[in-house]
């Protein structure tokens, strides 16, 4: 526990406070990638993005027929573990943009 503290002691010594005198500057890289790569990079994750969720509506569709098929015949099964994960895919799909342009 000890060395948890000194490292975080270290991390925080490291760290310039502008209260104190410290400029606390943050670099901002700027982008130096090619207009041309850059158009043709969004147009694959544009595609890849539609194609995520195309597939998950499809999961959700065929979750769904799933449930009434069995429920029709008369067998409980663990649907919804199976919809859940369906969900989960699609919220990690619709949060991946935003997260990658809010990281980088």
């Amino acid at each position: 526990m000890s060395v948890l503290l000194e490292a975080t002691h270290f991390l925080a010594a490291a760290v310039p406070n502008p209260a104190t005198g410290g400029t606390g500057d943050v670099p901002q890289p700027t982008s130096n990638a090619p207009s041309e790569l850059t158009s043709k990079v969004n147009l694959v994750l544009g595609i890849l993005a539609w194609a995520g969720t195309a597939a998950g509506v499809c999961g959700v569709l065929v979750t769904g027929a799933m449930m009434a098929i069995s429920v029709k015949r008369g067998e409980s099964s663990e649907h919804m573990s199976r919809l859940g994960m369906v969900l989960g895919g699609c919220v990690l799909v619709a949060t991946a943009g935003p997260l990658v342009k809010f990281v980088f």
